[in-house]
């Protein structure tokens, strides 16, 4: 459980490999519909790698022609919520490992107050 918590922070702060996150997300973009145009509106951009000027676009800027590419927006932003879910898994493993090291050192530990003659 440790390793496994600890493995996935490192993967998750390391950013996984660029390339690698980059093709993820445009397979994503690829395969969703209905998310495009809310991620273009709220993001304000137009297409994933090229603007295009396509009357499905529904970004504010459009009307403006100042449209970037949504994939270094989302990029951005999958960096940050990497960095973040990374670091709370980093967190939770360091403390999964000193439970078990607080768990190993005081387990067999005699209570004083208890009968001398209760753990022998």
């Amino acid at each position: 459980m440790v390793c496994g918590g600890f493995s996935c922070s490192k993967n998750c702060l390391c950013a996984l490999n660029l390339l690698y996150t980059s093709k993820l997300l445009e397979v994503g973009w690829n395969n969703t519909n209905n998310a495009k145009q809310d991620i273009e509106r709220n993001l304000n951009c137009c297409g994933f790698n090229n603007v295009s000027e396509a009357d499905t676009c529904l970004a504010s800027c459009v009307k403006l022609q100042s449209c970037r590419p949504c994939a270094p927006i989302i990029k951005e932003y999958s960096g940050m919520v990497l960095r973040f879910v990374g670091g709370i898994g980093l967190f939770f493993s360091f403390t999964e490992i000193l439970g078990v090291w607080l768990t190993y050192r005081y387990r067999n530990q005699k209570d004083p107050r208890a009968n001398p003659s209760a753990f022998l």
